[in-house]
């Protein structure tokens, strides 16, 4: 196999033409005078993507993995690797080996310098263990960490504990991208309150003029369904209850955990699968009495077209 430091031949060693080609598919290195396999399995040592324009090419070109704000330096920083051996596999004497050691020490003290630095990194450090316990998307957690970068550069963390404005930012970047996490679901894997978390929401949202899109009932429906294990077929006919509920504004004010509980237990009435009130609220972290109000609710505005092919169950 061909390494980074051999060098492809000029010429074919057989024919003497210098009409050499490298089928990338095959990896091997081909005359194309008389069809000498020159070599095999050659590394490719090009980029794993293609570009089909130049402008493409200098937009995709990079060293590394691609830089994250999810990381306190974005990923951009230096690292010093494991000490002991040259890059020729060679030993290093006992002094050039305590001399790496303290080029790796200062290394790390020089990038966690400034203070920002610091509380940048344990940020960071809570936030990506938070995301790996709720399952947080890599879009949702990269919206995250934007929020806190900008909220650490107005100032809103000074006074305030790091955790409080991490949980904070994460809440926001979850209501942003319509990602179903409440703050009952982040206070629980932490050790703050829910209203401290509510509190510094709150100051996020109004000092960075956070734009949160309204949330949806239909997007909680597949949650409560998973938790009560209903049939496609249900979650189906719920989220067009509530389509046509938004089309008629019954909504409008309404918790959307609450509507989509009271949707589910029509649709259930409709379809023939019996879930009662009370797990649908267990599911859906809702009372018993606000599924039995929207309930009424659908049933007295939507139109009675609606129900014909469905005949309601009481």
């Amino acid at each position: 196999m061909k390494t980074i430091y051999e060098q492809i031949p000029s010429f074919c060693s057989e024919c003497g033409s210098r009409k050499i080609i490298q089928d990338g598919g095959s990896g091997e290195t081909i005359c194309k005078g008389c069809g000498l396999v020159i070599s095999e399995t050659t590394i490719n040592m090009g980029p794993e993507w293609r570009a089909y324009s130049l402008k493409e090419k200098k937009k995709r070109t990079r060293v590394g993995p691609p830089s994250s704000l999810s990381f306190h330096d974005k990923g951009l920083s230096t690292v010093i690797g494991p000490i002991g051996w040259d890059a020729l596999g060679r030993r290093l004497s006992r002094d050039t080996k305590f001399k790496m050691i303290r080029l790796k020490k200062w290394n790390k003290r020089s990038m966690r310098n400034a203070s920002k630095e610091r509380n940048l990194s344990q940020a960071m450090v809570e936030l990506q263990r938070i995301s790996e316990k709720l399952h947080i998307p890599s879009i949702v957690h990269e919206s995250a960490a934007l929020i806190y970068r900008k909220a650490l550069e107005k100032g809103l963390v000074r006074g305030r504990s790091i955790s409080s404005i991490v949980l904070a930012s994460l809440y926001g970047a979850c209501r942003i991208n319509q990602t179903l996490r409440n703050l009952e679901e982040i206070a629980r894997h932490s050790t703050l309150d829910k209203k401290e978390i509510a509190r510094c929401y709150r100051i996020l949202h109004k000092e960075l003029n956070l734009q949160t899109p309204v949330p949806k009932a239909q997007l909680r429906v597949s949650k409560i369904a998973s938790e009560v294990k209903l049939g496609q077929e249900t979650q189906h006919m719920a989220i067009n209850i509530l389509e046509e509920a938004d089309r008629l504004r019954i909504t409008s004010g309404k918790a959307p955990m609450g509507m989509a509980a009271a949707a589910l237990y029509l649709a259930c009435a409709m379809n023939g699968e019996n879930r009662t009130q009370k797990v649908l609220a267990a599911a859906s972290g809702v009372t018993e009495v606000t599924i039995r109000n929207r309930y009424k609710d659908l049933k007295k505005f939507l139109d009675p077209d609606f129900f014909d092919s469905n005949p309601l169950t009481t």
